[in-house]
């Protein structure tokens, strides 16, 4: 059932082209007017280079994170949902691991371009791509759960944000500290391990969370 459902909202997905595309562009933009803002120094752009990467990575997230369970809601399908016999957080996992590959997955594909242009070594961008694995899955995963408050209400996008954007700042701040202590030749394993902890505690508990609030918001 998991797969059927990964399968099925990936094959939605790629059928509006523009829902995986506007992530993307909006984080190549975000990555390539920061080095014209601030100008060309390697060492400054490989400073602040670990806040720009996740900043820009979260708000590409949360760019997409809307229409999460949006289209179910609007043609009636995510009532029927809660009627399967196959438990919600079953379901809301596979929509939540769909999400990734479609989001966060092409994070990680574009962070050899990401460390390119903004003068990364090899370190900083193994670390980066790194922090981008551990680091993306938990945003999908918290994010999910704001979705699910606000799936009902309209214009939602403001209350989500300001719903998610307080647990992601863990993981912004780990996961930059991870990039930048890679660039001063420091040891980023408990970064990582910290990181790791977060994926997996969200993977653990966020479907069910997500599954109560929706029975919430539809009821």
């Amino acid at each position: 059932m998991l797969l059927r459902v990964i399968k099925r909202e990936l094959q939605i997905a790629f059928r509006s082209g523009a829902e995986i595309i506007n992530p993307l562009w909006f984080f190549l933009i975000v990555i390539t007017l920061f080095p014209l803002g601030v100008g060309p120094e390697p060492q400054l752009l490989a400073r602040i280079a670990p806040g720009i990467v996740w900043v820009a990575a979260l708000l590409s997230s949360l760019l997409a994170l809307e229409r999460l369970f949006r289209d179910d809601f609007m043609d009636g399908s995510l009532e029927q949902l809660l009627l399967l016999p196959t438990p919600l957080a079953i379901t809301v996992l596979g929509k939540v691991v769909a999400h990734w590959l479609i989001t966060g997955l092409p994070l990680l594909l574009l962070s050899p371009l990401a460390a390119l242009l903004l003068s990364l070594d090899f370190a900083s961008w193994r670390a980066m791509a790194l922090t981008l694995l551990l680091g993306t899955p938990t945003l999908s995963f918290l994010g999910a759960i704001g979705v699910a408050l606000t799936v009902g209400l309209r214009r939602g996008g403001v209350l989500l944000s300001l719903l998610v954007l307080p647990l992601a700042i863990p993981v912004l701040i780990f996961a930059s500290a991870a990039i930048d202590a890679a660039g001063q030749g420091l040891a980023i394993d408990g970064y990582l391990a910290i990181l790791g902890a977060m994926m997996i505690g969200s993977a653990t508990l966020a479907p069910f969370a997500t599954a109560a609030a929706l029975r919430i918001s539809l009821h």
